[in-house]
């Protein structure tokens, strides 16, 4: 890190349970030459890949759906999620990572991906980036059932859907995750479904 503006002060682990938060003192210079003291907490999770899976013969995507506390407890009823197949990098190089979750969750093995972007999906507090991968998919490439690994407590649905349906349960709400409906849209804006 080479931000001359920026001087890290202190960093404590304020919880390393699940993944580790951490509370950051910072000195930071501003536009007007003085310097301040500033608190921030990061959460640090590692980094991640996701992926579309589309089917252009079939005009279909392939989602999963899942349980996902935070959505629970702010609001979302069954706390059921719609969303591409996504994982933790797990120290590999996000491609093989994505190879890896993609067979873990929906079952089927790919070979060829194809990065489209990264992003930072909440940087006001998750250290996270996420590296956003597209792929064709065809049933011969269906190896297991999918549904996630049984030790990492994971209780997958795979669900294979028109991909027009599925741009459209983003306006009504059914979808509402952002890796989700960025790649969606992305799929949508380059006509891979076309």
């Amino acid at each position: 890190m080479s931000n001359e503006n920026i001087k890290i002060i202190s960093k404590e682990i304020l919880s390393d349970n699940w993944y580790t938060l951490n509370k950051i003192t910072f000195e930071y210079l501003k536009k007007d030459g003085t310097r301040e003291i500033q608190n921030r907490e990061a959460y640090d999770r590692g980094n991640g890949a996701t992926i579309l899976l589309y089917n252009s013969a079939n005009q279909t995507v392939v989602l999963t759906r899942q349980f996902r506390l935070p959505t629970y407890i702010n609001g979302n009823e069954t706390g059921m999620l719609i969303e591409t197949c996504a994982g933790l990098l797990d120290k590999d190089n996000p491609e093989t990572a994505i190879k890896r979750e993609t067979e873990e969750e929906t079952g089927y093995k790919i070979k060829d991906v194809k990065k489209v972007f990264e992003a930072y999906m909440s940087p006001g507090s998750v250290t996270e980036i996420v590296y956003f991968f597209v792929a064709e998919y065809s049933k011969d490439m269906k190896v297991s059932d999918g549904g996630g690994h049984h030790e990492e407590q994971e209780n997958i649905e795979v669900l294979e859907i028109p991909f027009k349906d599925a741009v459209n349960m983003i306006a009504t709400g059914e979808i509402k995750d952002g890796k989700t409906i960025m790649l969606l849209q992305h799929a949508q804006i380059n006509g891979l479904l076309s």
